[in-house]
């Protein structure tokens, strides 16, 4: 199958929302049923795609993207959740991921006909992996993890991460940063990590209308989404690469009014 990954960093906070509540929590991001993981629909990719190629006036939309008659050459795969920023005590935020979303990349990778890491973590809960660090204890939120130095596994990881991640700098500082969790350690961060926002919305005489409370993703989470052309449609899977070259920005979810929502993209060639 001829496809490539398209890496998504929120360059600001992030509400792909799911339309149901969720508790105390209002407007809730959208997750996977099974993980509970956070996603980005397809549909809501593939229509902020198209979205930005009607306001960048694209030649090819309709071959790309299709009409309400036919289909269009390329299909888009939801954005899964790869690297979720998370606040340390013991020093600047980490990045965590865990071995189940690089399996997760790795059998992404040769769906579409590509190699992945094949690198064994054998992780424990409440232990994590990092490239360096002198301390035993590494605090995330309210937990602590026993550190692991483990430098070439964790380099090896970054380094497949990186062509996910269009700013130099930011690639520059991912091995410091990055931190390998057990699977069960990061689905608590995961679910129950994000932020939560009190908002308002006020009448003529500015008293309060209507508060809701509403999730969101941080900035620098890291998203990655498969473009796959469909049978006989390879061209139209290479425009579209060629018209989302770096630096190239996308809008997703909702709250675009107060700049919410935006991501810079890169593609895993």
């Amino acid at each position: 199958m001829n496809g490539v990954v398209m890496g998504l960093l929120a360059e600001t906070a992030l509400h792909p929302g799911s339309g149901q509540s969720a508790g105390v929590i209002d407007l809730p991001v959208a997750r996977e049923a099974t993980t509970q993981y956070p996603v980005i629909a397809g549909s809501s990719l593939k229509g902020a795609l198209r979205d930005k190629a009607e306001q960048e006036n694209w030649e090819e939309i309709t071959q790309i993207f299709g009409s309400p008659g036919g289909a269009g050459g390329i299909s888009v795969a939801d954005g899964r959740l790869l690297l979720l920023p998370v606040r340390s005590l013991s020093g600047h935020y980490r990045w965590i991921t865990c071995s189940y979303l690089l399996e997760r990349l790795t059998r992404d990778l040769q769906m579409i006909g590509k190699n992945g890491a094949d690198i064994k973590l054998d992780l424990q809960p409440g232990e994590t992996l990092v490239a360096q660090g002198e301390e035993k204890t590494l605090f995330l939120e309210e937990l602590s993890f026993e550190q692991r130095l483990e430098a070439e596994k964790v380099e090896w990881v970054a380094e497949w991460i990186k062509p996910l991640i269009a700013h130099p700098s930011v690639r520059d500082r991912l091995v410091r940063q990055l931190a390998v969790l057990h699977d069960d350690d990061f689905a608590h961060f995961a679910q129950y990590g994000l932020s939560v926002q009190a908002r308002n919305a006020l009448d003529e005489n500015k008293r309060s209308k209507s508060l809701w409370f509403e999730e969101t993703l941080p900035s620098d989470t890291l998203f990655y989404s498969l473009l796959m052309s469909r049978p006989g449609q390879e061209e139209w899977l290479n425009v579209l690469r060629q018209n989302l070259q770096a630096p190239s920005y996308l809008q997703i979810g909702g709250n675009e009014t107060i700049g919410q929502g935006w991501c810079v993209l890169s593609m895993m060639e």
